[in-house]
Order: structure tokens, then C-alpha cells, then sequence
């Protein structure tokens, strides 16, 4: 179909999916705290993926080291993460939104946003609840907006399970006391600097001067940081398949590295899986990355142009490993991680399509 402008907005959001996913495996385990992370060892390096509802409860959340999770929740069920199965589920999802017949762009494994112009766009995401639930028996929170950034919102509100709906006439009930870290796209850091210059709500980024903004966050940047305090943003929907722009791997180690050998070792193993990666895409490289996390945790990161695309092995790996000699010498190793970024199909290396705000 394409893009197309809506008037209503529809988030669906997969609650706790990939728990979900393993509890409908493994049905015994419905009502008990799961934790889904790593190889499923709570002695490995590794972070939780996701946790079950159960398990949130205990203040386990996503990212935080699995260790630190079994410490939390010493009962959990704790499961290796299994990604042909989140495929398989996510895709049978995202079949069944299309097949209610609207524009869906996917955003990840567990969440699409749909387009909607019922007069009833409640009455339309309990269908899509229901959809999901007959072909599935995933259960899925809507978020109903005026603009994706609404509808991506909204859908907090309405977890587990539940709809509801963020509009230009709420907004500010709802949104405005509330800190800026509750706005799609606004981290902690970026809280941090909005904070410098006193902007701690998002009523208070709202009326931020925009001057202000363009100076902290560059023209850009500014101006979306302020329209995203208004909860302004597209109403369009797009069904384009997206397209990667690069394609990344990276290994924590279960013991630091210590040698510079050992890192080199380790760099041609990521290269190698990483051209593979590019080689299946079928485009040449135009741009490498080198991530380094230091232990205990300090990290790193180093990229640059290649001098021409390339589609050699030989090439990728000499100039990951280029990027290697930057590393500071005597400091143990946790983490390595490549990235590889390719020729856009059309040329254009900002051609490919994000999920619009």
C-alpha cells in the first residue's frame, strides 16, 4: 500500500513478549517470575531481554545484568533466549495485523503501528486484541493517538492488555507534569542536558525557547525535541519494508581479554560473521565500527569511511582491525563488537526507511 496519512493512529504493543512466548511453551510456568536473557546462566555475563510480569515486580527490567536479576528474584525460571521462535511468533503476529486489512509498518519484533479511520477507533483496537489473541494467544496493549508519537505513548497507559488514547486534547493532562524521560526518544542523557537549562517537565519542553534547543541539540535535533514536547509528529503509516543500513555483531567474553592477541583473534571471528552478514544482503561496505567495552564497563566506540565500498573479507577485517590499534594498552577486555555499513539499495545512504515520528 505504502505510506499513507491516517486519521487515527493505532500502536499495538505485545505484552511481555518474548515471556509470553516461552510461557505458551511452556504452560506450567504461567504465574511464576521469568526472566529471559542470555544462554539462560545467571553466572555468565549477560542482561535480561525481557522479564515476565511476575518478575517486574521485583524490579527486573531490561538490560540489567542477569546476575543481578537471579540476586532479585532467587525463585525466577530463567531461559536462554531463543530467537527462531521470537521470529516464527512475531511474524505470525504481524500476518495477522495485515490481515485486517489496514497499512502496517513493523517496528520491531513485538510492536506495529496501524493506520486507522474507524469513528470508533477504540472499537478497532479491541478487534486487533482479539485478532492477535484467537491466532496467537499473545495478548497486546493498543495505544489509539492523533500522531505516532501519541500512539507509541498512549500505549504505557494502557499495559497489560488495555487501550487507550493520547490526543492533542489531553495531552497536557496527561503528559505535561510528567519528566521528560517519559517521551518517546528522550533517554537519560538527553534528560540530563535538558535539565541544564531547566527543562525538567514536558510542559516545560513544550514551551521551551527554541533557540534555546538549536543551540543544545543543533537545528535538527532542536526543533524535533521541541515539536516531540507537543506531542507533534506524522500521522503517516508506512508498510515499505524496511531496509538495514548495516548489519553489527558483538561477543561479551565470560573471561577479559588481556592480550593484544587475543583481541585480534576475536576482531576476525566478528568480521568474518559480519561479512557474512553483508555478503547475504549483497552490498558492498562503505563504513566500519569498532565497539570496545573496558572492564569493568567503560566503552567505546571508533568508525570510519572505507576509502571505496568493498565486498572483501580481507578488506573489512584490515580495517577493523586498523581501528584496534587505538585501544588503550593494558586494559582488560569484556566486550568486542564490528559493525558494517552498506551501499544503500538506491544509492542514497540515508535512504533507507526509519519509523517516522
Amino acid at each position: 500500500m505504502g505510506p499513507r496519512a491516517f486519521r487515527w493512529v493505532l500502536h499495538v504493543d505485545l505484552d511481555q513478549f518474548l515471556a509470553a512466548v516461552e510461557i505458551l511453551r511452556r504452560p506450567e510456568l504461567a504465574g511464576r517470575p521469568v526472566i529471559v536473557g542470555g544462554r539462560g546462566d545467571p553466572n555468565e555475563r549477560a542482561v535480561v531481554s525481557t522479564a515476565s510480569y511476575e518478575a517486574r515486580a521485583y524490579g527486573v527490567g531490561s538490560g540489567m545484568p542477569l546476575r543481578l536479576a537471579a540476586r532479585k528474584v532467587p525463585d525466577a525460571v530463567i531461559l536462554p533466549v531463543d530467537h527462531e521462535a521470537y521470529d516464527a511468533a512475531s511474524g505470525h503476529v504481524m500476518d495477522t495485523l495485515r490481515g485486517l486489512g489496514t497499512v502496517v509498518e513493523v517496528l520491531g519484533w513485538d510492536e506495529a503501528f496501524l493506520g486507522c479511520d474507524a469513528d470508533d477507533p477504540e472499537g478497532e483496537a479491541r478487534r486487533v486484541q482479539a485478532a492477535v489473541h484467537d491466532a496467537t494467544a499473545l495478548r497486546c496493549s493498543v495505544g489509539i493517538g492523533d500522531t505516532k508519537v501519541r500512539a507509541k505513548i498512549a500505549t504505557g497507559f494502557g499495559k497489560p492488555a488495555g487501550v487507550y488514547r493520547l490526543t492533542a486534547g489531553n495531552w497536557f493532562e496527561v503528559m505535561g507534569g510528567r519528566p521528560t524521560t517519559a517521551l518517546w526518544g528522550v533517554g537519560p542523557k538527553i534528560s540530563r542536558r535538558l535539565a541544564a537549562h531547566g527543562i525538567g517537565t514536558v510542559a516545560q519542553l513544550a514551551a521551551a525557547d527554541d533557540d534555546v534547543l538549536v543551540a543544545e541539540f543543533g537545528p535538527r535535533m532542536g526543533a524535533w525535541f521541541g515539536e516531540l514536547g507537543r506531542g507533534h509528529g506524522s500521522a503517516v503509516v508506512d508498510d515499505t519494508p524496511w531496509v538495514a543500513r548495516g548489519h553489527g555483531r558483538e561477543t561479551t567474553f565470560q573471561r577479559n581479554l588481556t592480550t593484544p592477541a587475543q583481541v585480534a583473534a576475536e576482531l576476525r571471528e566478528l568480521a568474518a560473521r559480519v561479512h557474512a552478514d553483508t555478503v547475504a544482503e549483497g552490498r558492498p561496505v562503505v563504513r566500519v565500527a569498532l565497539k570496545v567495552r573496558y572492564a569493568p564497563f567503560f566503552t567505546r566506540t571508533r568508525a570510519r569511511k572505507l576509502p571505496a565500498p568493498t565486498r572483501s573479507l580481507e578488506d573489512l577485517t584490515a580495517a577493523v582491525l586498523a581501528l584496534a590499534e587505538d585501544l588503550e594498552p593494558g586494559r582488560e577486555v569484556r566486550l568486542l563488537g564490528v559493525r558494517a555499513e552498506m551501499v544503500m539499495p538506491d544509492g542514497d545512504d540515508a535512504g533507507f526507511r526509519r519509523p517516522s515520528r
